[in-house]
C-alpha cells in the first residue's frame, strides 16, 4: 500500500550542468590555470555557477590539493643511470666477502640555548620553545651506516674538512678485518674528492668509494639516519655549550 503523503508530486529537476561536465571544468580550471594563491571560494568565485561546497567536493573526489606544495630536484649528472646503478646494486646485492657502508657529514649543527624557559607539551597546548635563542657555536657530524647490520659509526669535528673525512675513513677501516673489501658509498663534494682522499686510497687498496650523482642524496642511506638524529635531537634541543651538543649527539649515535 502506499501512503498518498510520501508520493512526491514534484521529484524536482536534473542539474543544468551534467556533472562530468562540471567536474571536468571544474578540474581543468584548477589545473591549468592555477594562481599561487587559489582557494575553493576564489575558484567558484571565478566560475561564477558554482559553490565553494561543489569545488571542495571535486578536489577531493579527485584527490587535488592545490594548497600543497612540494619541492623537489633534478639531478643533472649525465652518469646518472651508470652511477645509480652501482649503488643500488651495492645495496641489493654486495658483493662476497665485503662491506658496505654509506658515509656523509651533517654539517654546522648549530649549540642552540633558548633564552625563555620552555612550555611543555600540556592537554589542548603543544610544546612550545620561546623564540629567541643564544648560538653557541657549531659542530659537524660525521656518520657511517653499515647497510647490511644497520650499525652506525659516528664522529663530531669542529669543522667539515677533507682531513676529518680521511680520518673518519680510517677509523672506519680499522673496524674492519685485514684483508675484506670496503665499499664506501658518498656524494662528490668537494672535500670527498681531494689529493687527501686519492692518497688515502692509495694507501688502503682494498678500499673502493662509489660516488652518488650530482643532487641525488637520498641514494645514500645514511642521510635517512640524519633525519632522525635531526627530528629527534637536534629539531627541539637545547644546547648550553659545543660540549653539551658533542655529548647528546654522541650518546644519540652509540644508542643507534
Amino acid at each position: 500500500m502506499t501512503v498518498a503523503g510520501l508520493v512526491s508530486l514534484y521529484p524536482g529537476r536534473a542539474p543544468k550542468t551534467p556533472l562530468a561536465r562540471l567536474e571536468a571544468r571544474v578540474l581543468n580550471r584548477t589545473l591549468e590555470h592555477k594562481p599561487r594563491d587559489w582557494s575553493s571560494r576564489k575558484l567558484a568565485a571565478e566560475l561564477g555557477d558554482v559553490s565553494f561546497m561543489t569545488v571542495q567536493r571535486i578536489w577531493r573526489k579527485h584527490g587535488v590539493r592545490p594548497h600543497r606544495l612540494e619541492r623537489h630536484m633534478v639531478s643533472n649528472d649525465p652518469d646518472f643511470e651508470t652511477k645509480a646503478a652501482d649503488v643500488i646494486g651495492l645495496y641489493l646485492d654486495p658483493p662476497e666477502h665485503a662491506m658496505v657502508f654509506s658515509v656523509d657529514e651533517k654539517t654546522a649543527i648549530q649549540a642552540l640555548d633558548r633564552k625563555d624557559r620552555m612550555l611543555p607539551l600540556s592537554p589542548g597546548r603543544a610544546e612550545s620553545h620561546g623564540f629567541e635563542y643564544k648560538r653557541n657555536g657549531t659542530l659537524s657530524l660525521f656518520a657511517t651506516l653499515n647497510s647490511a647490520a644497520g650499525e652506525v659509526l659516528g664522529k663530531t669535528a669542529p669543522r667539515h674538512t677533507s682531513e676529518q673525512f680521511v680520518a673518519f675513513l680510517e677509523e672506519i677501516v680499522a673496524t674492519q678485518p685485514a684483508r675484506r673489501q670496503i665499499h664506501v658509498i658518498c656524494d662528490n663534494v668537494r672535500s670527498h674528492e681531494t689529493d687527501l682522499v686519492e692518497t688515502f686510497l692509495a694507501k688502503h687498496r682494498r678500499v673502493q668509494i662509489h660516488y652518488t650523482p650530482t643532487f641525488s642524496s637520498w641514494l645514500n642511506q645514511v642521510e635517512y639516519w640524519f633525519a632522525r638524529i635531526q627530528r629527534d635531537v637536534i629539531s627541539r634541543g637545547i644546547f648550553t655549550s659545543v660540549k653539551d651538543l658533542d655529548k647528546k649527539l654522541m650518546r644519540y649515535v652509540l644508542r643507534s
